[in-house]
């Protein structure tokens, strides 16, 4: 990678009709603004939940920060995930990243997905390694040009590999007859 990834202008929207989607990006948007403010999660949380999540007559939509259609308890699982396991989850990126891109060199929108994905891959209970890792991938093209989308592909790779290494163990031979179940 020549640079650091480039930051682009945030789509229009989130896609239509994935809460869960938009629950992701608020995630990476209060994390993001918890970082650079030094605000503690639960009051971005609440700024969150109060100001951007839903859909709020006169009100503007994604490009004025908002995140219609945010499946709530989602996002806060996951910002109070990456807030209360902040320095492992982190530890968790730095060794996913190589060696020449410490964490502190990545853009902050990018740290923020980065701890956003590391949060729900931790939890053995959530969701598929593949589908975090697509999730994040969209909410990535929210923000990132095509080389950056492909840096936090590879990453975000690394840190599934890392933390759920099973999901990526190769299958075993088919049964006999041929056909696995």
């Amino acid at each position: 990678m020549s640079g650091a990834p480039k930051r682009r202008r945030p789509r229009a929207s989130p896609p239509p009709g994935r809460p869960r989607t938009g629950a992701r990006l608020a995630a990476v948007q209060a994390l993001f603004q918890s970082e650079q403010t030094g605000d503690p999660a639960e009051a971005v949380i609440e700024q969150f939940v109060r100001h951007r999540i839903g859909a709020v007559p006169g009100m503007g939509g994604f490009e004025e920060g908002r995140v219609p259609q945010a499946d709530v308890p989602l996002f806060i699982a996951i910002v109070r995930a990456a807030a209360r396991e902040g320095a492992a989850l982190d530890q968790v990126v730095r060794e996913s990243l190589v060696a020449d891109w410490p964490l502190e060199r990545i853009d902050p929108v990018l740290r923020a997905l980065f701890r956003a994905a590391a949060a729900e891959l931790r939890d053995p209970a959530g969701p598929p390694a593949r589908v975090v890792i697509n999730e994040y991938l969209d909410v990535a093209h929210g923000f990132l040009d095509a080389e950056g989308v492909r840096f936090a592909n590879g990453v975000l790779d690394a840190m599934a590999k890392r933390l759920r290494p099973a999901e990526f163990a190769p299958a075993g031979p088919a049964p006999a007859g041929g056909k696995a179940e």
